[in-house]
């Protein structure tokens, strides 16, 4: 495994850390009274566009030339597309999850789905940049000992470090301590965005200090 592209990956991983501090602190210059918690719902999507453009952004950066048949414009009108359908499938599937899970059904709407589109920003979104529209081999990296690179390692983490932290941001929802964070959703988009951040930094870590027991096959 080359150390070369594990700096690449906490490069790239730091800058999209870092661009999710920036949404908490760039936005009040421009917008008075925005808050994290007062403005959430215009904060969700911030975040959400913030971290979404820089994934993309890096990914045209990083990726490596496609060849001559797959580079055509058809070809990425139709990958673009496809891209487009599946986020917006994984957003509609977060939010009846999220409902499943107990989230209102006919109430705070917006929130809701503004929630699942943060989650699918953090996973899907990153699974598009890394796999592109290719459902099997997402079912890939997400089996045992599936994935073939750092990137796709990194993307594991992440993906179910944002899941979990959502999850576990929900516990304190219920409890009667009348917290202004307690209001459906933020305990659980920041849960959410604690662990993408978390998965963020620890990925490349952990990808370094096992970098002797992993072994990457092509397939």
């Amino acid at each position: 495994m080359k150390e070369a592209e594990i700096r690449r990956l906490l490069a790239a991983n730091l800058l999209c850390a870092f661009a999710v501090a920036l949404t908490a602190v760039v936005p009040p210059f421009f917008w008075e009274g925005f808050t994290v918690l007062g403005t959430h719902l215009a904060w969700l999507c911030v975040c959400s566009g913030a971290v979404g453009s820089l994934n993309v952004i890096l990914h045209l950066a990083l990726k490596a030339s496609l060849s001559p048949r797959r580079s055509s414009c058809a070809h990425k009108i139709s990958r673009f597309l496809k891209c487009c359908v599946y986020f917006l499938m994984s957003c509609v599937l977060f939010h009846t999850v999220i409902v499943l899970y107990g989230a209102p059904l006919s109430e705070s709407v917006a929130e809701t789905f503004l929630l699942a589109v943060l989650l699918s920003t953090f996973t899907t979104l990153q699974c598009l940049c890394v796999l592109g529209p290719n459902v099997p081999a997402w079912m890939r990296v997400f089996s045992k000992n599936g994935a073939t690179s750092v990137w796709e390692s990194s993307l594991q983490i992440t993906a179910m470090g944002s899941v979990l932290g959502a999850w576990l941001g929900a516990f304190p929802i219920p409890l009667d301590w009348d917290r202004p964070w307690q209001v459906w959703p933020i305990s659980c988009s920041l849960g959410a965005t604690l662990g993408y951040t978390a998965g963020l930094i620890i990925a490349p870590l952990w990808i370094h200090w096992n970098r002797k027991q992993l072994t990457y096959k092509s397939r």
